[in-house]
Formats: C-alpha cells, structure tokens, sequence
C-alpha cells in the first residue's frame, strides 16, 4: 500500500531558487519604472504640470537611473 503525506511543505530550489526570486523580482521593479517613465514622458508640460511634477522629475518619480 502506497501512501503520500501532503502535509509537509517543500521548498523549491534553495539558493537557485531565491536568486530567481530576486532576479525576477528585479526585473519586474525595472519594468514597472520603465513603464512609468514611458507614461509620464508622453504626457505634455501642461498635464505634468496638472499633476504637479516637470519633465526633470520623472525620473527621480520613476526610479529609473
């Protein structure tokens, strides 16, 4: 008779896996400031001005260096 336990967790990979964890969740941070970036350099002076900002803050809004 086979039996199978599910009540033990497993974690997947270790140290491979957290450096994917961390590669992935670098490039999603990096994506998430290029989309902003990309967005807020479209709008005109005039809409950054609405919303309180000039064309030199979109990157420090963006984190993007």
């Amino acid at each position: 008779m086979a039996a199978f336990d599910a009540s033990h967790t497993t974690t997947h990979g270790g140290r491979i896996g957290q450096m994917f964890v961390s590669m992935f969740s670098g490039f999603s941070a990096w994506n998430d400031a290029r989309v902003t970036r990309k967005a807020l350099s479209s709008l005109t002076d005039r809409e950054l001005d609405d919303i309180g900002l000039n064309r030199g803050d979109i990157d420090v809004v963006s984190n993007y260096r």
